[in-house]
């Protein structure tokens, strides 16, 4: 009898990393509608539809295929990852009023 394989930390945190992979359809020149239609959209790598697509006109002929990308996200999201810039805070300055609790923050 063999003993089932067991599962790691290693296979655990491997894994993890994964979990926001994403795909994209390319439809193939003179692909169907369906993937024309999905042009630009991304999956998770777990919830992508199935290729042929369902409502694929030519399934037997299909040469639609997934482009792989490490994050579903597309381009950057934040402003200051789109100019490099941060924006000042109102009033400018620091915001908070008093020091910290560490022994450390006391100090000057």
């Amino acid at each position: 009898m063999q003993d089932a394989p067991t599962v790691g930390f290693v296979d655990m945190v491997g894994q993890a990393g994964h979990r926001w992979n994403a795909v994209a359809i390319i439809a193939a020149t003179g692909g169907c509608e369906a993937a024309r239609a999905l042009k630009g959209k991304r999956f998770l790598s777990a919830e992508a539809p199935r290729l042929p697509l369902a409502k694929c006109t030519a399934p037997a002929e299909c040469r639609c295929v997934y482009k792989k990308y490490p994050d579903r996200r597309a381009g950057p999201r934040r402003e200051v990852e789109k100019t490099g810039l941060q924006r000042a805070l109102p009033g400018g300055g620091e915001r908070r009023s008093r020091r910290g609790r560490r022994r450390t923050d006391s100090e000057e």
